[in-house]
């Protein structure tokens, strides 16, 4: 079978209970990273084979996993920071998974957007959850598209490049549209700054960004 594991987002001391028994049981343990995941496991003093499943390399090693796990192996998926499927690879695994009857269960656990949602003082009950923007091919029309959206919304995004989105977010949404930023969420520098895409882009542009972002967006009113 398949146990997908949410790993913590920040502080190691997020992780469940269940969960470190999970990767403990587990026979193989499949890694977004397996540098990260080793300073997760050796904290806790977690012994295991690991393998590296990504973006890069799942539909390589897809099916030499799922026939695995037919002749009888337990894994374990761990991404990075947060819940594997997440804007993280899990999706073709799980569905290869269930298309031959494997069992699949995830763990619940840590994502990211959820805190930053909740601590925005935006409305939360009811938002669309975007993860990263394209790049470039379609950004600009999914922008034009988001801009008349009127539920909250939420999107990930990289620190180099969070001072440009906001600066895009201003032209498609406005600048007096209210939202939220967040990083290092769980971490000893944690920050959320909260005011209209103009005050926030102003605020960002003055320091040197780290660590990973979320962004919350007012809905149009």
């Amino acid at each position: 079978m398949l146990y997908l594991v949410p790993s913590p987002i920040g502080n190691l001391q997020d992780i469940t209970f269940r969960a470190l028994e999970v990767l403990k049981k587990a026979d193989l343990i499949l890694a977004e990273d397996t540098r990260n995941s080793l300073k997760l496991l050796n904290h806790y003093q977690i012994i295991k084979p690991l393998t590296p499943y990504h973006q890069h390399n799942e539909h390589k090693v897809l099916r030499h996993l799922v026939d695995q796990m037919l002749q009888g192996k337990v894994m374990a998926l761990l991404t990075d920071a947060g819940t594997p499927g997440v804007s993280d690879p899990a999706f073709l695994l799980v569905r290869e998974c269930i298309g031959v009857n494997l069992r699949v269960e995830c763990l619940p656990g840590a994502t990211a957007f959820v805190p930053a949602l909740v601590n925005s003082g935006l409305p939360m009950n009811r938002f669309c959850f975007e993860g990263f923007l394209p790049i470039k091919k379609g950004r600009q029309t999914l922008l034009k598209k988001l801009a008349s959206e009127e539920r909250t919304i939420v999107f990930y995004e990289s620190p180099l490049r969070l001072v440009k989105t906001l600066e895009e977010l201003i032209v498609y949404f406005g600048a007096s549209r209210q939202c939220s930023v967040s990083r290092e969420l769980s971490k000893l520098y944690e920050e959320n700054y909260r005011g209209s895409l103009e005050e926030v882009t102003i605020h960002f542009k003055e320091k040197i960004v780290k660590g990973e972002i979320v962004i919350v967006v007012e809905g149009k009113g």
